[in-house]
């Protein structure tokens, strides 16, 4: 599974950056920016859940959009971030419970990391469709990001 994982993230980053070049394109690019700032935002909130750096409610899900020039940069830093941290732990860690409290709530919840890191990667996959959708909307032609395409060998 922590491979998996890793490799997912991977192709996450491999699909968000060429997700990026086609947003950088568009025409009228707001939307794509408020859905590609929750990509980091995302990221950063789940990893802070599980290392406590800051006080959860500091940080938001759905924040100011990033400037275009911070995008690539800042995708870059949270998603290593992400690879990172998953390559130095150990398999068994994956079934950790990590607690929090969402700050619009007055109860507690748990989730296993494996699903947390599964969450973030489907969520990409969510938002990153809906990108697609506005750049076709907008004329463009959007990229070919289906995971089948990173791992197609040619004979």
């Amino acid at each position: 599974m922590k491979q998996y994982l890793i490799d997912f993230f991977k192709y996450n980053d491999w699909a968000n950056r060429k997700l990026l070049e086609a947003i950088k394109k568009m025409p009228d690019k707001e939307e794509a920016f408020k859905l590609f700032s929750h990509f980091i935002y995302s990221l950063q909130k789940w990893m802070n859940r599980i290392t406590k750096k800051v006080d959860d409610t500091s940080l938001t899900w759905m924040g100011p959009e990033f400037p275009l020039s911070d995008l690539e940069k800042l995708w870059t830093e949270n998603v290593n971030e992400w690879i990172k941290y998953l390559e130095k732990i150990d398999e068994t860690d994956l079934e950790n419970e990590i607690v929090f409290q969402p700050s619009d709530r007055n109860k507690k919840y748990k989730a296993k990391l494996r699903d947390i890191a599964l969450q973030l990667n489907y969520h990409s996959v969510h938002h990153r469709a809906q990108i697609l959708r506005i750049i076709r909307q907008q004329g463009q032609t959007p990229p070919a990001t289906d995971y089948i395409l990173t791992v197609l060998k040619e004979l």
